[in-house]
Parts: C-alpha cells; sequence; structure tokens
C-alpha cells in the first residue's frame, strides 16, 4: 500500500506523521513554503525539497548523505516506527519524490505512504485544514541507505550496451523527444539512448489522484518496455521519476524505487549520447 485515501487519513490524523512535501517548477513563481503557512492539514509539516537534498552539487534534487538525512528527519520529530502521510499541493506531485528518500534512506516501505488526490482533494471535500505550525519534538531518527535503489551517470552510461535495465523516463513526449526546449537552461534536448517513455501525467486523473491499477498497467505496456527486466526511472530532476516509481509499486508490491537521480539534469548537461526525434 503506497498510497491513502483523504478519507483514511482524516480518521487517522492523531496516529500518523504527516509531510507536506509541496515543489513547484521554478518557472511557476509558486512556493511552496510559501503557501503551507497559509493553508495545510492539520498536524503536518513542511519538507523543504530544495534545502533537503545535496547541496554542494548544481543538481537539484540529488539525494543528500546519511548523517544530512538523519539530522533533517530528526529536525521533523519523526521516529524510525512512525506512520508517514506524505501529500503535496504541487502539479508534480512531488511528494512521490519525498516518499522515495524516506525509502532510500531505510523507512520501512509499508510506514510511508502518499496521500491521493494530495491537498487539492482534501480540500475539495472541505476538510480540516489550518495555518497554525505544527508544534515538534525533535527525534533521533537513523537511516540505513539502500544503495541498490539508486543509479548515477557512470552506471546508466555503461547500461547502454550491457542492457541490463530499462530505464523509463517521466518527462513529456515532446522534451523525450527532442522536440521541444528543456525548462532549465544549458541542458540538450533528447533523451537517454535506448530508454522509454511514459509521461508521468499520463498516470494521474485531473482530480490529481492516480488512475486505476488496471490502467496504470496498461500503460506501463504501452511503452513496449520489458516488464521482466528491472526497472529504473529518470525525469528531469528526480522529482517525477518517483511518481513512475510509486505508480510501478501499486502493480508489483515487491518492486523498490529505482531511480536515476542526476536524470536530465545531469545527462543532458553532459555529452553523453542522445536520442532525439528529427
Amino acid at each position: 500500500m503506497s498510497l491513502v485515501n483523504t478519507n483514511w487519513l482524516s480518521e487517522n490524523l492523531s496516529k500518523v506523521k504527516i509531510i507536506d512535501c509541496s515543489w513547484h517548477m521554478p518557472q511557476t513563481k509558486r512556493s511552496g513554503l510559501e503557501e503551507y503557512k497559509k493553508i495545510h492539514i492539520p498536524n503536518s509539516i513542511f519538507f523543504d525539497l530544495d534545502k533537503n537534498s545535496k547541496q554542494d552539487t548544481d543538481l537539484p534534487h540529488m539525494l543528500t548523505d546519511l548523517n544530512s538525512w538523519e539530522s533533517i528527519v530528526s529536525d521533523m520529530g519523526i521516529k524510525n516506527d512512525d506512520l508517514i502521510i506524505i501529500y503535496d499541493n504541487s502539479d508534480v506531485i512531488s511528494s512521490c519524490r519525498c516518499w522515495y528518500n524516506f525509502i532510500y534512506f531505510g523507512h520501512k516501505p509499508n510506514l510511508v505512504h502518499v496521500l491521493d488526490g494530495g491537498l487539492k482533494k482534501w480540500v475539495k471535500q472541505n476538510k480540516d485544514t489550518t495555518n497554525s505550525l505544527t508544534k515538534i519534538i525533535k527525534s533521533n531518527y537513523k537511516a540505513v541507505e539502500k544503495k541498490e535503489l539508486v543509479k548515477n551517470k557512470i552506471e546508466i552510461d555503461k547500461n547502454i550496451s550491457k542492457k541490463e535495465f530499462n530505464v523509463i523516463d517521466a518527462r513529456s513526449k515532446e522534451r523525450f523527444e527532442g522536440k521541444i526546449s528543456e525548462p532549465r537552461k544549458g541542458l540538450r534536448s533528447g533523451s537517454i539512448e535506448n530508454s522509454f517513455c511514459l509521461p508521468f501525467s499520463d498516470l494521474i486523473n485531473i482530480d490529481g489522484t492516480f488512475i486505476t491499477k488496471d490502467k496504470i498497467l496498461e500503460k506501463f505496456k504501452s511503452t513496449k518496455c520489458a516488464l521482466d527486466k528491472n526497472l529504473i526511472f529518470s525525469c528531469g530532476s528526480g522529482v517525477t521519476a518517483s511518481v513512475l516509481a510509486l505508480a510501478y509499486s501499486l502493480i508489483d508490491n515487491k518492486y523498490m524505487p529505482t531511480i536515476y537521480d542526476g536524470s536530465w539534469s545531469e545527462w543532458g548537461a553532459s555529452d553523453a549520447p542522445i536520442e532525439a526525434v528529427d
């Protein structure tokens, strides 16, 4: 179970730790933190996706180091045995990246879930909201890195010829095919050689909820990607790749989310081989 619905959460508000991981593309000029200060689900804690990522790199949203993660989560008052529900108010379902981070750093997968439909659905259903900041009692969180759940550029590059796993890209088809420019400056247009495309938006209903499991499976099959191989997900900066990872976990409960952390922000800025449609 990687998703919970709004009714379940409203009945269990006092039994879980709730995280608001709203993040927006820079060009939207929106601030997840400022929006959180105005309205959020009661008892929720804000998770700043930019600040809580690796800081000594130009690449966005890279996984931070173990010690930093322990400090971040301890400061949020979260314990290792807490049941965590993550939501967002984002068009790119940024809560999924926070979900992935917790699993990568060893939180038990059955103890971390995403709110299906996020804040948008919560508000539409007239459920309780607040602008009061949640009181936090610092914890002593201990993490363990699951390094098999992340791929780096060298591994992706070698796989082009070795073909040990398949890479599925969450960006739009137009970006994947190199028909439009990337939103981040300095990046080439196109895709990783031999990768597949499944836009994350194809998995999301108009109300922000995920499509049904049957439809998710259909979408993955439509990529013509062999699903019996290990799947690695990529995107622009590692956020929407996590949407695909969560979606796939819904149809394969043994799957552990695995991300190319640098994604196109790294690959598109390098001289690595790319594919593009003329």
